[in-house]
């Protein structure tokens, strides 16, 4: 009977050490991500910084900041220092879209990493979520070209990130990803400091 349960308890703790394994390869380090991000063979989906509220006023206009909801001056701060994070890691220049947003194109711009292209596909779906799996699409076609091109750095809302990778992110995160082929392969997470 002890050799029994010697030997399970032996099965146990070997399988808890291959998940615990595993689950260290699907997850790795700060430093890992920044340097997979630095080589260019993955992508950065951030969600824009803090900006208080949910969704947008219903007079919400693209041409007018002071119809929408905007970063707060802690939102600017927090773009600003996720900016140097990028610097930090050796991330000097990127291709930066953003959401056509106001607080999704200031986050990227305060980010100071390159020209930021306005990205349609990027946009919030939060009240129109019939379009999300046409934007998805569009932003995994995007990446699978760009693969390979140097640092993509993508500036959006949770509500497309969650709906590309299933991660709920929080404001300022970034979700590194892997194109591969027409889907993306979620790497691991990188929060805000």
């Amino acid at each position: 009977m002890a050799l029994r349960i010697f030997s399970l308890l032996r099965c146990f703790c070997i399988a808890f050490a291959l998940a615990a394994g595993a689950h260290a390869q699907q997850e790795p380090d700060e430093e890992a991500l920044w340097a997979l991000l630095a080589n260019g063979s993955h992508a950065a989906l951030m969600r824009h910084a803090m900006a208080p509220g949910t969704g947008d006023p219903a007079d919400f206009r693209f041409d007018d900041c002071s119809t929408q909801r905007n970063l707060s001056p802690r939102g600017r701060e927090q773009a600003h220092a996720i900016g140097e994070r990028f610097r930090e890691n050796g991330i000097v220049g990127a291709n930066v879209y953003s959401s056509q947003w106001c607080r999704c194109l200031e986050t990227a711009r305060l980010l100071d990493l390159g020209e930021v292209v306005p990205t349609p596909g990027l946009n919030s779906f939060f009240t129109r979520r019939e379009r999300g799996p046409r934007q998805s699409d569009e932003v995994r076609s995007m990446l699978a070209e760009k693969a390979g091109g140097g640092v993509s750095v993508l500036v959006t809302h949770q509500v497309n990130i969650t709906a590309l990778t299933g991660v709920y992110p929080g404001s300022g995160e970034i979700v590194v990803v892997q194109p591969s082929g027409s889907d993306l392969r979620v790497v691991g997470r990188i929060s805000p400091r």
